[in-house]
């Protein structure tokens, strides 16, 4: 197995991906309910918070996005932001929680994907963060119908990633 197909952190003493019945590999996922619900905690307080002194919705896409050429402008607050999102894992880490993680497929499948995902953020006018945390609690119908597209489009892409070609 390359890296590409298989990244692990050793010393979380993680099981590699478990093999399907036709061979191929899945990802295998400990399911956590208190790290869950105090990250959802923690994604919704953000959202609120970001809400309620800036005006802005928490969604990722949009964060980046306005960061970029043409549209930087206004980026303090985008910069703060995206270096929480990442100083959070890595201050869980140090303080000596482990995030083991395996990457069952391939870099070519990974890149087809992140294509995919990133014309679904084009033509849904956003992501899941703004969509899924941000829409839905403001009751917004674009949001409500987004989700559910991504709720299904997901539930259909396992079903044929595990059922149909086997990965």
């Amino acid at each position: 197995m390359n890296t590409f197909t298989y990244v692990a952190i050793r010393a979380a003493k993680h099981k590699p991906p478990f093999e399907n019945r036709r061979g191929g590999k899945r990802m295998e996922t400990d399911f956590t309910p208190y790290q869950s619900l105090f990250g959802g905690l923690l994604i919704g307080l953000s959202a609120v918070m970001l809400m309620a002194f800036n005006g802005r919705i928490a969604g990722m896409t949009g964060i980046v996005g306005g960061i970029l050429p043409p549209y930087a402008k206004d980026n303090g607050w985008r910069i703060a932001f995206l270096a929480g999102a990442i100083i959070g894992p890595v201050l869980y880490m140090a303080a000596g929680g482990v995030v083991p993680f395996a990457v069952p497929v391939s870099m070519p499948a990974m890149i087809v994907g992140g294509f995919i995902v990133g014309m679904g953020v084009v033509y849904g006018s956003g992501c899941t963060s703004g969509h899924g945390v941000c829409g839905m609690a403001r009751f917004s119908p674009r949001s409500i119908i987004a989700t559910v597209t991504f709720m299904i489009t997901t539930g259909l892409t396992v079903y044929v990633m595990r059922h149909v070609i086997g990965g």
